[in-house]
Parts: C-alpha cells; structure tokens; sequence
C-alpha cells in the first residue's frame, strides 16, 4: 500500500514511519522488538500438540447406551392405551369387553400389566483389556435392563454387568469381543496442578468429543468415599464414566461429577482417580462386588478451636462422636470423644481420611489405632470387620460422618422430631437442590417417594439408595400443612 501526500507518493516515509513506531512501543514496553518476536514463538511452542494423543485413544473410548421396561399405562385416549381399560374403571379389572379382541382371563385372574422398553440414557465408557472389559460409572448402567457398547467404528456389542460398586460409582462391564486395544494406564498419584488433560466422552450423545484443560485440585473432598481429581475440562451429561487422558495417553481418571448450578458445565469437574478404580475393578472381576473393613463408629471434623482445647497442636484426625457397642471399635476400646489420629500406620490429617482407609482394609485384619484421650495418644488394638451391604448406604456408612456434620444429596441436614412420637425428621439445614425446591429449616419430611420416614437413620438409608439420575417426590410438612415437593438429588 502506497501513502500520498501533496499528489507524490511517500512509501519509504510510511516505512520509517512504521519502523519507528514499532521500536518506539517495544521501547515503551521495555521489550526488544526482536526479544517480543521470540517471546511470541515461544508462546506458541509451549501450547501442547493433543493430535497425536487423540489419534492413539479415541478408538478405545466407547459410547453406552441403556434401556429400560416401564409399564404403559392410559386410558382409552392416553397414548398407547386400551379402549377396553374404561370399561374395566366402572365395571373392575376382570370385565372383559366384546369386540375389543381381548384374549378372554379366567374370573379372578388378573390382567397381565403391559410394558414397553424406552431408551434410558447415554453414558461413556473405556476399554481396560483386549478381551473385552470395559469401566464406566455405576450411574450409568444402574437400574438398566439392557446395556449396548458402540465403538468408534459403529460396531455396537451387548453387555453385561460383571459387577457395581455404588459407594465409588463403580461399574465393570464385559463384552464379547477379542484382540481390541485398550487404554493405557496411568498414575493418578504423579497428578500435579496445573498439568493438561484431556477428557473424551459423548456429551448430549455427541460420541467421540475430546475436550481439554488443566488439572485444578487433587483430592478434592465433597463428602463422598473417594478423593477426587478437579479439572476445568469441559465435562456435561453423556461424559459419565469417560476417561481422563494425560499427554502421556494414559488414563488418570474417570469423569464422574461436575458442579453446576445449571446442570451443565461451569468450570468444574470431577474425576475418580484411576488408582482407587483399579482396586475396585480387582475385586469385581474376582468376586463380582466389593468386600471392606469397618471399625463401627461414626465421626465428626474435629474444629480448630476443639482442637486447641483437647490439647492438639492442630485441627487434625477425626473426632468419634458415637460408637457401635457391638462393633470393632467398642471392643478395642475407643470412646466416644476420642480423637483418631492414626490408623493402620497412617495419619490422619482430615476427616475424611479415615473411612477411605478402614474401607481399603481386608476384613479380620489386625491393626493399630492411635487415638487422642485426655491430653495423650493411647495405642488400641483393633480387628477390622465387615462392611455389610446395609451399612455401606451413604449416609448410615460405618466411619462416615453423622448427620449432625454434613449435608446429605439431596442438600438436606436433619435431626430428630422434639416430640420423639411424632412421624418424620425435622430439617436443620436446606441447601442446594433441597433448597431451590422450596424446603426450609424447620419443615418436617414425612415421605420420600412411596416410603414415610420414622427416624434420621432410617431417612439416611432411604436417601443414600435414591437413583441420582431420577427426581424424588418429598412430603413436607410446614405450619401443619403438607405438600409434596420435586427434588433432584446431587
């Protein structure tokens, strides 16, 4: 382009004229035209290439989709519904119409319900051996009457469910297939802040979708049986039981969770580490569920100023605030008020620490535990028992948190109705989901679906089974009147 000025061109004036301001801003700047323009490449060459990863694991990434039978119900106008369905509402369930080609019932016999099978939703999933083993999330194949594995190049297989383990949202699937690549596997220990990952999944069905970002937290503590990995990937619903891909092209996670007050991703996501799954997965193709310890207490965070008046140098360990008389703990002699310090040879530095530990620990084993008692550490010898099946329910788990300390999924805290013969528990505490649905502190629960609640143990049990992918239906009484309220649980 040539400048003119009084009808004669000037283009080595506009040359000096772009040279100076050029030197003049680098100047300004304290920055070498020269040193910005390396600076620039540098930038540049710094930002990770994630083609070549993608290219040797997307193959091994694979879509999961379910079904489920639900029964079909409706009138004579109701979609799919039986003309002969309004006679049976006047006359009874045994009538049978003329001219409606019902096959005719015995008296008495009842009518065989009807069913259909829905699609019930979308998930991701990865394979872990060439003979067909493949990990995902327990919430995506739960309650699923059929399960279908679609690799990346359209081949879909069956699958069947060698086993679940809710408490991590574990699931091990297996299909019939031979000689596939798997992922390979990675150290979710070696994770530092601030390193690249890649998350590849099927969000909103979308399969094959790789998304990137850095790793933000490790062991990241919400309350659940696992330390999570927190990552900025773009992770949204269909991402579920995915892998998370370091530069190396190995597995260090498993997309699991994200936080969102919308639904969809807000920046933060939530990954099981692959370590802690590996070990789940061990016990599941060996036994087809997960067997762990229990020591039989319930605990608390121990608050720093309860830590400063027992005596510790730190708010540390994990307060017992209950023992079971008949359990490992109240035979070694733990107390209700101890603090556990140390347990198995391992410190406890926060709450949490401790049921993930008890619950790593092999049955009948004999071990030590460390405890904080009137102003010095007394040494117990405990025998770890088992986890039962009842007793792992999220919110009555043995060594997990009672319900004077933590929110439960449904962002409910609860206590005890005053009057001990009234129905229902009374909230103390209303956040989250619980809380946009209209539940407030001093309202009283009375039923969770079909099941009226008696006491917070009980109600503890019933929320810990809720399926996290449906909403519940929550009898609230306030002021003496009550009302159902809609509740997704987190």
């Amino acid at each position: 382009m040539i400048l003119s000025f009084s009808g004669k061109p000037r283009s080595s004036a506009l040359a000096r004229w772009a040279a100076g301001t050029a030197a003049s801003l680098a100047l300004a700047l304290s920055v070498p035209v020269g040193l910005a323009h390396a600076q620039d490449h540098a930038v540049q060459v710094a930002l990770p290439d994630f083609t070549q990863i993608i290219a040797e694991t997307e193959g091994s990434v694979v879509n999961i989709r379910t079904t489920e039978t639900i029964p079909v119900r409706g009138g004579a106008r109701g979609p799919g519904g039986d003309p002969s369905d309004l006679f049976r509402w006047f006359f009874g369930p045994d009538f049978n119409p003329p001219g409606f080609g019902q096959t005719p019932r015995a008296p008495g016999q009842p009518q065989q319900p009807r069913e259909r099978t829905v699609p019930r939703g979308i998930g991701s999933g990865f394979i872990i051996s060439k003979d067909g083993y493949v990990l995902t999330n327990n919430h995506v194949v739960n309650n699923a009457n059929d399960i279908f594995v679609t690799m990346t190049d359209g081949t879909e297989y069956k699958a069947k469910v060698v086993g679940t383990d809710a408490r991590t949202d574990i699931a091990l699937l297996k299909i019939d297939a031979n000689d596939l690549k798997p992922l390979p596997i990675g150290d979710s220990d070696d994770l530092k802040k601030g390193q690249w990952v890649l998350a590849i999944g099927s969000p909103f069905g979308l399969d094959s979708t790789v998304t990137a970002g850095i790793i933000s937290a490790i062991n990241r503590d919400t309350g659940d049986y696992l330390p999570f990995i927190q990552t900025d990937v773009a992770v949204n619903p269909g991402n579920s039981g995915g892998p998370l891909i370091n530069l190396e092209g190995q597995v260090v996670g498993i997309n699991s969770q994200i936080v969102s007050r919308s639904g969809g991703f807000m920046g933060i996501s939530l990954a099981i580490p692959i370590d802690e799954a590996l070990r789940v997965v061990d016990q599941l193709k060996a036994h087809g569920k997960v067997t762990r310890g229990r020591i039989g207490v319930q605990i608390t965070e121990v608050a720093d100023d309860v830590a400063k008046a027992l005596g510790l140098d730190k708010a540390k360990g994990a307060m017992v605030s209950s023992v079971d008389p008949d359990g490992p703990a109240a035979k070694a002699g733990v107390h209700a008020g101890d603090v556990i310090l140390n347990f198995h040879g391992h410190d406890i530095d926060h709450m949490a620490d401790l049921p993930r530990l008890v619950g790593a620990t092999q049955p009948d084993t004999k071990t030590s535990l460390k405890v904080w008692r009137k102003g010095k550490v007394v040494e117990l010898k405990v025998k770890v028992g088992e986890l039962t099946e009842e007793q792992s329910s999220r919110f009555s788990q043995d060594e997990g948190p009672t319900t004077d300390s933590t929110v439960d999924r449904l962002g409910l805290r609860v206590q005890p109705v005053p009057d001990g013969d009234a129905p229902g528990v009374l909230v103390d505490v209303s956040e989250g989901a619980a809380a946009e649905s209209g539940i407030e502190p001093g309202d009283i629960i009375l039923r969770i679906n079909d099941t009226d609640i008696r006491s917070p143990k009980q109600y503890a049990e019933v929320v810990g089974k809720l399926d996290e992918s449906r909403p519940v239906v929550v009898l609230v009484s306030r002021d003496q009147q009550s009302q159902w309220v809609i509740v997704k649980p987190e």
